[in-house]
């Protein structure tokens, strides 16, 4: 029983329209504890309750007489012995106008849940392409800069070579004053567990000013965008250290990149 025949079948159970098989085979499975199915029929009379309760208002008169009178025209005639037809036993008889009201009621209710879901997925889908357009957006941007500072012959191209702890280690710099930079790194081991790679920016003998802190795939890749820092002009050496992930404001673990500028 797939999920949409469920959900019918629960409503037409809550209307007390099933019969036959579809009643027998319902009725079955909430025997059988089916939660699912339990918590169908529970979900549709709590909105049937709630339907009635803001609805419920005295028709006006005259309607109850023309709606008996209907009722009375389309019930069974008597048979031709005289004799009424008898309902089956067990099973009790319902007017006419019932069978319809519940009918609608149940399709109605059935279209309203169907509409929920699909505009619960829609919504979600809606705001996976947004957090998709924000990532791309962000992603544009950030190309943007790099070409803005690749372009701009003030721009710095600094080589930091692999010291001791990785000599094999490779990284560029590329740095503008007023832009800020971009590193990327190559060669590096992936940083321990609460560790990873400080970027530091020395000019003249100051103090090494911190600039930003990365981490490296699986493979010892990894950038750093590196925003302009306040006060620092032109760098002379550019220096890459292992510290805490959080960074730190002074170097304190080993330096596995260096380089000077031309």
């Amino acid at each position: 029983m797939r999920g949409d025949e469920l959900h019918e079948l629960a409503a037409g159970y809550a209307l007390g329209t099933l019969e036959g098989e579809d009643l027998a085979r319902f009725e079955a499975r909430l025997r059988g504890g089916d939660a699912e199915a339990r918590r169908a029929v529970r979900q549709f009379e709590e909105t049937l309750a709630r339907v009635a309760a803001e609805g419920a208002e005295p028709p006006p008169p005259g309607v109850k007489a023309a709606l008996m009178a209907r009722v009375a025209a389309a019930s069974p005639a008597r048979q031709s012995d005289g004799a009424r037809v008898v309902p089956l036993a067990g099973r009790p008889r319902r007017s006419v106008w019932t069978t319809v009201l519940a009918g609608a009621m149940a399709a109605g209710i059935a279209a309203i849940a169907v509409g929920l879901g699909i505009s619960t997925r829609y919504e979600r889908r809606l705001e996976t392409l947004g957090q998709e357009a924000a990532t791309l957006k962000a992603e544009l941007e950030r190309q943007a800069a790099v070409l803005a500072i690749l372009r701009d012959p003030a721009t710095q191209v600094v080589a930091l070579n692999g010291l001791e702890p990785s000599p094999t280690a490779r990284a560029r710099m590329l740095w503008h004053e007023q832009a800020g930079g971009l590193l990327v790194a190559a060669g590096l081991p992936p940083a321990p567990a609460g560790k990873a790679y400080q970027l530091w920016a020395i000019a003249g003998k100051n103090a090494p000013v911190p600039a930003g802190v990365f981490k490296v795939d699986p493979g010892g890749t990894g950038s750093l965008r590196v925003a302009p820092l306040a006060g620092v002009g032109r760098v002379d050496v550019f220096a890459v250290t292992l510290e805490p992930e959080a960074g730190v404001p002074a170097p304190t673990g080993p330096m596995y990149l260096a380089g000077k500028s031309a």
